[in-house]
């Protein structure tokens, strides 16, 4: 299985050119280590919770196999004696318990068994094979292949129709949803108000990893908002007198005020006050998250099932569109968490909501039923049943699992549906419906994802990806129908006929790549390059 649930572009200028290597240190040795103690001690109380419960059960009169093989004392074969020798006090294994008497130098220069000194040269090389031009775009993908589930960033080259995997980082679950970062979370000696490269990704689980994107085979993330990210602070439990042991901490299934408790479906980073983010979930609950202190500054509940998509309004910052399984949409001022909430119904499950980047008043709402809806927040109704929205739209005979609106140019709108087919509108101003203006199978399966760039270089650049695992970049100004409806939002065209350009990833230098060729390719990515369409 390969598939790719969620998508997002990073704006030119915030990737670090020379993105440097994950830094196994003291300090990071200290931390794994902690960490994976508290996981094996976890691990044995389960152990001896079970063997408790199975000796109990066992009549203490019986002689078994076990009361023979106790003279070779087999329960602690691995344990190496404490004097070297054969009998005496054993030594307790643990994991990574022999790591710091290792011997081990900076740099193979130091190294006296190393006579070959390439590293400068090598260095060099990867250095430049990691370097991001200031030309350069981002792409994340939130990916699952073969049941494992990891954080793709490509790096897209306009100029050059190039699409490639620059590195990638792996996840504990089935990621749900991603959202790009501009500030720095939990880095060291940096300003916490200082620019960023983080992506904050939510899951299956109830957890939100924040990672920084410009450090290369990262082990662990930057932050965890949740529950988890008390998990490494040991909580004693009394046991007597100068006894104490750790209590294994159970993850509660209520919903409450501090984390959630089930799959993270949506975030939303508020542009203007940087260090806040918005998560909705499967728990029903919307949170809002403090960067700075990375803890829940608040929860609210104004749905009664599944919260599946959020956005912060682009003007009035406080302000929270967000979209449930509950079939309303409600508009929420998020200083006022207790005030009575507008809220808007819809025909059948909500998939996505956005507002319109260009009319502060408006938003659009998709469906599961493959119906746009577009609203004016002025003329909330008295109750979701009586809302009379702006216009609909049967786009799609399938969900419409993604949309959007292209921040750049006015009335232009792609939707994405499980039907496969991926389809471009023009939506005339002054209340005016929209009109289809191209529809495209781009062989990304099922479409899950469809994403418009963020820079004014690449404004007509469409992400798509879908469940065969596959992501596209769709230059849409060299469609012949688009170039007519928007043709007075691009710049001067080359004289002829325009080649459509789709652009895909580049395959990575593989001996099994023409194996995977001759049987059909797979969810591996197309080959990179402009392809033709009619």
């Amino acid at each position: 299985m390969s598939m790719i649930t969620a998508t997002a572009w990073v704006p030119c200028g915030f990737a670090a050119e020379f993105p440097t290597k994950y830094q196994f240190d003291e300090a990071e040795f200290d931390r794994i280590a902690k960490l994976a103690k508290l996981q094996l001690d976890d691990a044995k109380e389960d152990l001896d919770d079970a063997t408790n419960g199975t000796s109990a059960a066992k009549p203490s009169h019986a002689k078994t196999e076990d009361d023979d093989l106790k003279e070779y004392d087999l329960d602690d074969y691995d344990d190496e004696p404490a004097d070297g020798g054969g009998g005496g006090a054993r030594m307790q294994m643990s994991m990574f318990g022999n790591v710091r008497s290792l011997a081990y130098y900076r740099s193979n220069e130091e190294d006296p068994y190393i006579t070959l000194h390439h590293e400068e040269h090598d260095d060099d090389d990867e250095r430049e094979e990691l370097q991001i031009l200031a030309t350069d775009q981002l792409l994340l993908a939130a990916k699952v292949e073969d049941e494992v589930a990891h954080l793709e960033v490509y790096v897209y080259e306009d100029g050059s129709d190039s699409l490639y995997v620059h590195h990638d980082v792996m996840l504990p679950a089935i990621p749900l949803c991603v959202e790009w970062l501009d500030i720095a979370v939990a880095k060291a000696d940096v300003d916490r108000t200082a620019k960023g490269n983080f992506v904050a990704v939510g899951t299956m689980d109830p957890d939100i990893e924040v990672w920084d994107l410009d450090i290369v085979d990262c082990m662990y993330p930057n932050a965890i908002l949740g529950e988890g990210a008390d998990e490494d602070e040991p909580a004693p439990l009394s046991e007597g007198p100068g006894k104490t042991k750790r209590k294994k901490r159970k993850r509660g299934t209520k919903a409450n005020e501090r984390h959630h408790v089930d799959a993270v479906l949506s975030l939303a980073a508020n542009r203007q006050h940087r260090n806040l983010l918005a998560s909705a979930s499967a728990d029903q609950t919307v949170k809002l998250w403090d960067l700075h202190t990375r803890q829940c500054a608040r929860s609210y509940r104004h749905h009664t099932d599944k919260v599946c998509s959020i956005a912060w309004h682009g003007r009035t910052s406080t302000v929270l569109l967000s979209g449930s399984y509950d079939r309303t949409v409600v508009a929420a001022d998020m200083r006022a968490p207790d005030a009575v909430v507008p809220r808007w119904g819809v025909e059948s499950d909500v998939e996505e909501v956005r507002w319109d980047p260009h009319h502060e008043h408006l938003f659009y709402v998709s469906t599961e039923n493959g119906v746009i809806h577009h609203h004016d927040l002025r003329t909330a109704p008295a109750s979701p049943g009586q809302c009379k929205p702006i216009w609909t739209l049967q786009a799609h005979h399938a969900a419409v699992s993604s949309f959007d609106l292209n921040p750049l140019v006015p009335g232009y709108l792609a939707t994405g549906s499980a039907d496969k087919e991926v389809k471009l509108w023009k939506v005339a101003g002054g209340g005016g419906g929209p009109s289809m203006v191209v529809s495209r199978n781009l062989d990304v399966g099922k479409v899950l994802s469809t994403v418009f760039a963020p820079d004014p270089q690449v404004s007509f650049r469409l992400a798509v990806a879908g469940s065969k695992g596959l992501v596209h970049v769709w230059d849409t100004s060299t469609n012949a129908a688009v170039r007519r409806a928007f043709g007075d939002r691009m710049g001067p065209m080359a004289a002829g006929e325009v080649r459509e350009r789709l652009i895909g990833v580049q395959e990575i230098e593989s001996e099994s790549s023409e194996g995977e060729e001759e049987d059909g390719g797979g969810g591996g990515g197309g080959g990179g390059g402009a392809m033709d369409r009619s």
